[in-house]
């Protein structure tokens, strides 16, 4: 069984980073993650070890400690504000390009424009975006761009880890929804979710099945097994090597491994290391 890694996948530099300063305030003593620091199960467990405690971003004063981490996801500038007028330490771990989202949002809004924000409904960083401006609608689907009323000016960004191409139909249905109106696009999916996904339209030409490493609630890891499924190649997705089945593999010669960008590099050497097992065992 030939395993073949994509060019790009795993962790980025923005979970990493926002990794790294929670085991550095971890190592300074009790601290509180407002959330899951990011969707992996795997990395919620290893933070856990060092004793991070877990806390909900919306209960403003509600922490069994006194510093307290905005993850990686983002949030709305009125939550960071209302933790430190309670008296809060805070440590934000936001992505730049989370921040970068957040900036253009907030331009556009300034212009008078309905805001738009494609990505997954109830997703903490999409929460975090709209935070500030209840007036923004989120879309996922062609659905939601039907129930859009007319305005206008659109004004439209996207949640960092939607696939561009969605990304780009959605905002064309617009178009074409009203088209009366002006629509003004700022591309805000970031470079590392880009790259796992162009990664991802070449690995499945040549593959049978394709294993996505990644956490059961990230949607960048679902976005990976759904731009597969849509290649029409079989998927198997994972938190952990544990999870893979022998029998998902009986008679595939040709695998193709890639993880979500929270996924930790460990976690996908040991995937492929198990599924080298299986290909040594005659599956």
């Amino acid at each position: 069984m030939k395993i073949t890694l994509a060019n790009h996948y795993g962790m980025c530099f923005g979970v990493r980073d926002a990794l790294g300063l929670t085991e550095r305030a971890a190592a300074e003593g009790a601290v509180t993650v407002l959330g899951d620091l990011v969707h992996n199960g795997v990395v919620q467990e290893q933070l856990a070890a060092l004793g991070v405690q877990r806390g909900k971003l919306e209960e403003v004063g509600q922490s069994g400690t006194e510093r307290v981490i905005i993850t990686a996801h983002g949030a709305a500038e009125g939550q960071r504000r209302a933790w430190r007028e309670a008296g809060f330490a805070v440590t934000d771990t936001t992505c730049p390009l989370v921040r970068k989202a957040h900036r253009a949002l907030a331009q556009l809004v300034a212009q008078g424009v309905q805001a738009v924000v494609i990505g997954q409904a109830g997703h903490a960083e999409v929460r975090g975006l709209c935070g500030d401006f209840p007036g923004t609608r989120v879309v996922e689907g062609a659905e939601d761009v039907a129930a859009l009323e007319f305005a206008p000016r659109f004004g439209v960004v996207a949640q960092t880890t939607q696939p561009l191409g969605k990304v780009l139909e959605l905002v064309e249905c617009l178009r074409a929804r009203h088209p009366g109106a002006e629509v003004v696009f700022k591309d805000t999916v970031c470079q590392p979710t880009k790259d796992r996904q162009e990664a991802m339209a070449g690995l499945v030409r040549e593959q049978q099945l394709v294993v996505v490493v990644g956490g059961r609630y990230s949607n960048n890891t679902r976005q990976l097994s759904e731009t597969a499924r849509r290649a029409g190649v079989a998927v198997r997705q994972v938190e952990t090597a544990e999870e893979l089945q022998a029998e998902w593999f009986a008679g595939i010669e040709r695998v193709g491994v890639t993880a979500g960008t929270s996924t930790l590099e460990e976690t996908v050497q040991a995937v492929v290391a198990r599924l080298e097992g299986f290909g040594a065992a005659g599956f």
